[in-house]
């Protein structure tokens, strides 16, 4: 288990500080907010059950890679856990941590949503309304690329959803047996076109059928909501912005870049 940090480290006192926690599908995403200002994020893998159990005893959490020494928890304030979660058996495990606070859909003021609207959707489109304004339509490329928008009454107009960037390249690399495994991270300019080598074939493919289909979304949404917001989020987000720049110049630079989302959508509820 990773480095943790106790609540007891004590010379100074903060305010009023507690815990973000959304467990995404591939990762645990976490920020440290002082009352309602964002002190530091990162991400860490899931942990497993008894690495939590331990967390729960001693009252710790997961320390960030850059940890500030000037921010010190008092050991009779304990801090907060407010949690998210879009994979059930984390959720349960993470509930055994003390003094936690379990954010669902039916907190988040966003109309018209339906049951099984994932919660991380519901918050990045709170947190991005709240932050930007509505009608506001957030794509969220992570493990699945999804899109979530809302009308100038917060009311819930839909969405898609559909395999991410990364997850894509990774299909095509296990579940075949001659293609290889890409790091698009590496991917940094667009790939031509009509490619002459498999790597780049298979980038091509892939990004540019995907940067179609972002368009292609985009440009509905337009035209109903003509003076919408449309903010950006995700782990591929920043990757993505640089691809639609140099395919679609016009588009990508309409387009908020904004990775805390989700952690704005969850303050906004943890004030109410």
């Amino acid at each position: 288990m990773k480095q943790t940090v106790k609540q007891n480290i004590q010379p100074q006192q903060t305010n009023n500080p507690w815990l973000a926690l959304m467990v995404g599908n591939s990762r645990l995403h976490w920020a440290l907010f002082i009352d309602h200002t964002l002190n530091s994020t990162w991400d860490t893998q899931h942990l497993s059950e008894s690495d939590i159990e331990q967390l729960a005893k001693t009252n710790t959490f997961p320390l960030p890679p850059s940890y500030a020494r000037s921010i010190f928890l008092s050991p009779n304030l304990p801090i907060t856990l407010v949690l998210a979660s879009v994979v059930p058996s984390q959720t349960q495990l993470w509930q055994t941590y003390p003094n936690h606070r379990l954010i669902t859909l039916n907190q988040v003021p966003i109309r018209g949503m339906y049951p099984t609207l994932g919660i991380d959707r519901a918050l990045a489109l709170f947190g991005a309304g709240k932050s930007y304004g509505f009608p506001m339509l957030v794509i969220d490329a992570g493990t699945a690329l999804t899109f979530t928008g809302a009308d100038s009454n917060q009311r819930l107009i839909g969405g898609a959803i559909l395999p991410g960037l990364g997850l894509q390249f990774t299909s095509l690399g296990q579940k075949t047996a001659q293609l290889p495994l890409l790091k698009i991270r590496q991917i940094i300019d667009l790939p031509p076109r009509f490619a002459m080598d498999t790597p780049q074939a298979i980038q091509s493919g892939i990004i540019y059928t995907l940067l179609a289909g972002i368009k292609e979304f985009i440009d509905e949404w337009l035209s109903l909501f003509p003076d919408s917001k449309i903010a950006i989020t995700g782990g591929d987000g920043e990757l993505l912005i640089i691809y639609l720049k140099q395919q679609f110049s016009e588009i990508g630079e309409k387009i908020i870049l904004d990775n805390n989302l989700i952690f704005w959508g969850m303050r906004e509820v943890n004030i109410v």
